[in-house]
Formats: C-alpha cells, sequence, structure tokens
C-alpha cells in the first residue's frame, strides 16, 4: 500500500501537471503541422507499400527488405505524430516521456538534415557522388525535413519549458538521434542483409 508520505507527493506531482500553463496558441498550430507533417510522410511510405512501388525496377531484388524498413520508419513516423499532437496538449501527458522522444525527433532530424546538406555540398564540390543527381525535388526533400526539424524544435522547446524537464531529458533525447539513424541507416540494414533479404550491394 502507498504511504502518506508517497501518497501526499503523488498528489503534489499531480496537482502541478494539472496547473500547468496551457501551450501559447502558435504552439498548438505548429503541434497540430507537425502532426500533418507525420502523417503525410507516413502516408507515402503506406502507398509505397500499397502499391508494390519497389516490386519492379533496379530495386525490385531488394523489395522485402525495403518493405521492412518502410514500415519500421513509417511507425517512426506515427509515433512523432503522437508526441507532436501530445505537445500541443493542453493537459501534461507523460512529460519525461513526451520530452525525450521531442528531442529525439529534434535531434535526429536535425542530424539527417546537416548530413544531407553536407553531401550536397561535397558533391557540388566534386569531392563525392554526382552533381548531376541533385535537382529541385532533392531540394525540396531537405526544405520538408528542415521544416521538420524546426518544428520539433518549437515542440521540444516549449514542452521542456512548460513540463520544467532538466537538461538531463534533453541530452537524453539527443543521444536518440545516432540510434534511430544508427538503426535505420546500418542496424537494420545489416541484420536484413544477414538474413539474405538485403544484397551485399
Amino acid at each position: 500500500m502507498m504511504s502518506e508520505t508517497e501518497s501526499t507527493t503523488a498528489t503534489r506531482q499531480s496537482s502541478n501537471l494539472d496547473s500547468v500553463e496551457a501551450p501559447r496558441p502558435y504552439v498548438v498550430m505548429v503541434a497540430v503541422m507537425v502532426a500533418l507533417w507525420c502523417l503525410g510522410f507516413a502516408a507515402i511510405s503506406v502507398w509505397f507499400e500499397l502499391t508494390d512501388h519497389f516490386a519492379t525496377g533496379q530495386h525490385a531484388r531488394d523489395a522485402s527488405a525495403i518493405s521492412v524498413m518502410n514500415w519500421f520508419v513509417a511507425s517512426l513516423k506515427l509515433v512523432g505524430c503522437g508526441v507532436a499532437l501530445l505537445a500541443g496538449h493542453r493537459r501534461l501527458v507523460a512529460p519525461r516521456v513526451v520530452g525525450t522522444v521531442l528531442w529525439a525527433a529534434f535531434a535526429t532530424l536535425t542530424v539527417y538534415v546537416l548530413g544531407s546538406i553536407a553531401e550536397a555540398l561535397a558533391m557540388l564540390t566534386g569531392v563525392a557522388g554526382d552533381a548531376d543527381r541533385l535537382d529541385a525535388a532533392s531540394v525540396g526533400y531537405v526544405v520538408a525535413f528542415g521544416l521538420g526539424a524546426g518544428g520539433f524544435g518549437v515542440l521540444a522547446t516549449s514542452h521542456a519549458r512548460r513540463a520544467r524537464l532538466d537538461a538531463r531529458v534533453k541530452v537524453l533525447g539527443a543521444c536518440g538521434a545516432p540510434l534511430v539513424l544508427g538503426t535505420v541507416l546500418v542496424i537494420l540494414p545489416a541484420l536484413l542483409r544477414s538474413v539474405g533479404l538485403l544484397s551485399a550491394t
């Protein structure tokens, strides 16, 4: 059974969550836009699967592996949608968990965008890759992810202030960037390659 001290502490914590200030109107608007951003990109992943987009062409032999990665990434986008909506909610729900995921999403997208920009610069300067591969679609893709990163940055900052989160939550969330990117770009492909679903090249 809960002791009187524990009960009092729990009551105070609950009271603090109930009395927290509501998110500002612009934060709510950003939360909705980020949630729609996540849903939009998740819908693209689902569309790829429903239309067997990778079943033909140069990626056909890796279609099964790409499908696994597609669903995994789509699930991450849906998680992002959920935490974005929670960040714009008047009431704080699992503030430390939501805060950690928000900072992880912000850090992950930021690192991804910076990496894409660095890759583009390397291609433009002739250091690596082919500059002819850069087109309006490529630029738009990076800009879209930059907007997503900015949106999550606004939500993460606002949520941290409202929930009075300490620096440890932010650091823990930021550490999620290499974990998420490492899983998507290295660990998952390696696992799929080990079971024969992904070709070596």
